[in-house]
């Protein structure tokens, strides 16, 4: 069973997938967040995302095996009742 997605609040209007998998720890370094996204071990809103510079904007969910992340722009409401 997948973990319950976690809140990643962007700093600024983008992160990059390889960046965001960096830096939610998901990915030790460029480098393996690179070789996980190659691999096809990534999705990006339910769909595999081979792209490591897709540009990710608030409101798409991440998930690498059974971690999922959610993008959510800062000062933005989250809706807690969304199907995650």
């Amino acid at each position: 069973m997948a973990e319950p997605a976690v809140d990643f609040v962007l700093r600024g209007d983008v992160i990059t997938l390889d960046a965001l998998l960096k830096a939610t720890g998901l990915a030790p370094s460029g480098g393996a967040a690179k070789t996980m996204i190659a691999n096809g071990e990534v999705q990006v809103d339910g769909s595999v995302e081979l792209r490591r510079g897709r540009k990710l904007r608030g409101g798409e969910q991440v998930a690498v095996s059974q971690h999922r992340i959610r993008t959510v722009v800062a000062g933005a409401q989250v809706d807690e009742t969304a199907p995650e």
